[in-house]
């Protein structure tokens, strides 16, 4: 295994159509390709020997759009399971229900994580009216991926599409930390504006970790490279924010970058594994 991706979404069901926002992020990526299904996803990481943590983002009450479910998610790893694991998403609106949702997909669907994207999802990680689905993460042993920083969702558009970045501000994810010191969580991308804040939750947080996707890593600012590369060496994760930015873009580019040779195996592979529990 050449790295594990802890940050990959699943294409759209066979026939679904991409939607606006799909649209919108392809163009503010640069890219021009159509999405690949399935099939291709899984021929792509093979090649690559790239094993990937797979999910969607069900924020139904926000954008009025139904979410493709927890079940195609649990089917693609079921049929792919020497490539792909997969975790959960939940809409965090729906209260109990959500909380329900979430146990289902991992005591019955096999899912071992929860995805959450805080701005397009529109909610404060720290507002108590959440605790219970945090609860049920900690309870279930599974870690909470958080988006973090600045998005690719709305941006360019008129007012951001009306989403708004203060959701993703690290310090909301420090009170979660700090009030379920059990429970394992993740900070998807590079906290940008906020990178130094989100440097210091994951150093200040033994339950706190980061992941790179989302970012060229020519695009890293100096101080997460020397944090990733000292520090944080233990707490920080491979992810390319798949199909948005390619895995072989995101490798090759971090190729380039002046990391201690252990740290870059532990960063590409070892400390996803240890959070997963991956071959232990």
């Amino acid at each position: 295994m050449r790295a594990i991706d802890i940050h990959t979404h699943v294409p759209n069901p066979p026939r679904q159509a991409p939607s606006a926002q799909q649209e919108q992020m392809a163009r503010y990526f640069g890219s021009d390709r159509p999405r690949e299904s399935v099939e291709a996803m899984y021929e792509k990481f093979t090649q690559l020997d790239i094993f990937a943590v797979i999910f969607g983002v069900d924020s139904e009450t926000t954008s009025g759009n139904p979410y493709h479910g927890n079940d195609y998610t649990a089917g693609i790893v079921q049929k792919y399971p020497d490539r792909f694991l997969g975790f959960a998403s939940v809409d965090p609106h729906k209260g109990k229900a959500a909380v329900r949702e979430m146990e289902r997909a991992v005591r019955e669907l096999g899912l071992r994580g929860l995805k959450l994207h805080p701005i397009s999802q529109a909610f404060f990680p720290n507002d108590v009216r959440f605790y219970p689905l945090w609860e049920k993460c900690a309870e279930l042993g599974v870690p909470v991926l958080f988006h973090s920083g600045q998005t690719a969702v709305g941006a360019g558009l008129p007012g951001g599409g009306g989403y708004k970045l203060k959701y993703a501000q690290p310090i909301y994810i420090d009170d979660v930390a700090a009030d379920f010191p059990e429970l394992t969580i993740g900070m998807a991308h590079p906290g940008v504006p906020w990178q130094e804040e989100q440097l210091s939750v994951a150093l200040h947080k033994p339950n706190v970790y980061i992941d790179l996707s989302g970012w060229s890593p020519k695009y890293f600012r100096p101080i997460l490279v020397q944090y990733a590369n000292s520090l944080l060496q233990d707490k920080v994760l491979y992810g390319s924010d798949y199909p948005a930015l390619q895995p072989e873009r995101w490798l090759s580019d971090f190729e380039q970058l002046d990391i201690k040779p252990e740290v870059r195996q532990k960063i590409l592979l070892d400390n996803a594994r240890k959070l997963l529990k991956i071959g232990t």
